[in-house]
């Protein structure tokens, strides 16, 4: 009896363990890796002589942080009006992963 309780101890301890895997928004989704640049938002600004990018990063899905908002973007690159909005997500079997914001304007 005790050995079947410490091996369905370990098997839930396994399964919450790994279950704290993060995902990044993409439309396209590697389960061991995923290296994705994607399209957001464009205007009708053509000029887009600066660019800016702003990144949050996670671990396991249990540490969150950073700011990949459009402002900070904009503020990283010197932007005051917007040509394009971009994204890139990079993540590596659920462990580490990253999602940016990449503006382009003048």
């Amino acid at each position: 009896m005790l050995k079947l309780f410490v091996l369905w101890t370990a098997i839930v301890i396994g399964i919450f363990g790994t279950s704290g895997c993060m995902t990044v928004a993409t439309p396209a989704l590697g389960i061991f890796y995923t290296e994705v640049k994607y399209g957001d938002t464009a205007t009708t600004a053509t000029a887009a002589s600066k660019e800016g990018k702003a990144c949050a990063q996670s671990i396991l899905g249990w540490v969150a942080t950073g700011d990949a908002s459009v402002d900070t973007a904009k503020k990283n690159g010197g932007i005051t009006e917007v040509s394009s909005v971009d994204h890139t997500a990079h993540n590596i079997l659920g462990i580490v992963g990253e999602w940016c914001t990449v503006v382009k304007g003048k």
